[in-house]
């Protein structure tokens, strides 16, 4: 048996060694870094029983030279500012590797030295940059879903947008443009497309019946399609404008009385007015109720536009477009991603 003695110089030279270790480490991080994170709490001796440390032995104190040669912070196992925090405080230096985020203003707890954002806190990029942010949504929700980006159609909805908000996105390259009326856009749109002479424009808001006319002289698609006395007044316009616009039916997809669109019940018989009025009929349209989770609601758009023949499907907009994409949307409506937030 040890006497007591022997027990007390092995318990101070567990402490010694202890503290020349943390002090070498500290010694190394302030001379590439500056000052080492400081433990949560104080080394206990108790805690490297069964484990005693050697002058000679480096393993630890190699991991740490790694970790200060790539440019990590040195930080306790379970310091709070890892995010981990075990029930007592065990103290194990450990090599901790920058956190991919960045953090609230003011909070640095949860970040390495060092750490640099990684994006910028204001929406202050030009429209050729918002446009192919939204492109490459557009193409990562495709490949999702076995699809090619190319099959999706970007409706860049330019609703109470002025001429001068929309023309960096032309010029950027963006040609296929979204107003919910046909007065506002008679008032912009023929300066425009003289310029632009390529743009493709798309009503997607609600059209009443005495607007056909000028809906189908000025609009190469129709959106809200949605009762019989506006499929019989677009059949008239047509004729006489010898111009056939697409067409997609809107559906109430959620049932909701506030919103434009036929019944889901309703759809079969519409579907049959508009080919008897020789519509060009090419798909389907629905907004889901805000407040609810919108995958169901394209899933079943889905569903009713295969069972009635229909390729097409207009749904989906800034904040779920890529869940529509990945349940076959072929049109989606974007606004704010490209123009910003209404006021």
């Amino acid at each position: 048996m040890r006497s007591r003695r022997e027990d007390g110089r092995n318990k101070n030279q567990s402490r010694t060694v202890a503290l020349s270790f943390d002090t070498l480490a500290d010694r190394m991080n302030r001379r590439r870094h500056g000052p080492v994170m400081p433990p949560m709490c104080p080394a206990d001796p108790a805690d490297q029983q069964g484990q005693p440390t050697r002058l000679g032995d480096t393993s630890d104190l190699a991991i740490e030279r790694r970790a200060l040669r790539r440019m990590h912070a040195v930080m306790t196992k379970y310091d709070t500012r890892a995010a981990r925090q075990a029930p007592d405080c065990i103290k194990q230096r450990i090599a901790h590797p920058f956190i991919g985020h960045e953090p609230e203003p003011g909070q640095r707890a949860g970040v390495a030295l060092g750490h640099r954002p990684s994006y910028s806190g204001g929406m202050n990029e030009d429209a050729k940059s918002r446009l192919a942010a939204v492109e490459t949504g557009i193409a990562r929700a495709a490949k999702l879903s076995g699809r090619s980006a190319g099959d999706i159609a970007l409706v860049a909805i330019s609703k109470t947008q002025d001429a001068s908000a929309i023309r960096p996105l032309l010029e950027a390259g963006q040609m296929r443009f979204g107003e919910n009326r046909v007065q506002e856009a008679q008032g912009k749109w023929p300066g425009l497309r003289s310029e632009f002479p390529g743009v493709e424009l798309h009503l997607v808001g609600q059209l009443q019946s005495n607007k056909a006319e000028e809906a189908v002289s000025l609009f190469d698609a129709i959106h809200s399609v949605d009762r019989p006395s506006l499929i019989t007044a677009l059949g008239k316009a047509q004729d006489k404008l010898e111009r056939q616009p697409r067409c997609f039916i809107q559906v109430n997809i959620g049932n909701e009385p506030q919103k434009g669109g036929c019944a889901v019940n309703e759809l079969a018989s519409l579907i049959s007015e508009a080919r008897i009025a020789r519509l060009d009929l090419v798909g389907l349209m629905a907004v889901p109720p805000a407040d609810m989770e919108a995958a169901p609601y394209f899933a079943l758009l889905a569903k009713l536009a295969r069972d009635h023949g229909l390729a097409s499907l207009s749904m989906g907009m800034t904040g779920d477009y890529e869940t529509a994409i990945m349940l076959g949307a072929t049109h989606v409506r974007i606004g704010s991603a490209l123009f910003g937030a209404r006021t």
